[in-house]
């Protein structure tokens, strides 16, 4: 994971003229966050066995976004020379964690597992996760 790092050229924003979809969602709306997710995976034409594992990482991100940072996020996506780009966005102050011992807060550590690149963007305007998912089979 790349802490306040920039990652790959072309993977904090969608390329020029790339065509974006957004998501506007509040704690209530993970189910639809989750469904934006699976449509996402499978639009983009991404191997079935992996849309279960790019529908954890979103929900672990958005869940962290909605219930960490402030009380409504967006996510978006793009491709990226056929790989699916997915960024969270909250307005929420970067808390780090988990504690040793701690039993939840994984979240951000899932996320990184089942991604090709995560980057974590902290500061004054709220917090941006940045995934990258293989797209096309």
């Amino acid at each position: 994971m790349n802490e306040d790092a920039e990652p790959q050229s072309g993977y904090t924003s969608p390329p020029p003229g790339a065509p974006v979809k957004e998501l506007r969602f509040r704690l209530p709306d993970l189910p639809q966050v989750r469904q934006f997710a699976e449509d996402e995976a499978r639009g983009a034409g991404m191997a079935e066995e992996a849309v279960g594992d790019f529908v954890i990482a979103v929900n672990e991100v958005a869940t962290n976004a909605v219930t960490h940072g402030s009380d409504r996020a967006f996510l978006r996506t793009w491709l990226v020379n056929g790989d699916l780009v997915v960024a969270v966005h909250d307005e929420g102050v970067w808390k780090p964690g988990p504690l040793p011992g701690a039993v939840g807060g994984m979240g951000l550590w899932v996320a990184r597992l089942l991604s090709s690149d995560l980057t974590l963007r902290a500061g004054g305007d709220g917090s941006t996760v940045i995934m990258r998912f293989p797209g096309k089979e």
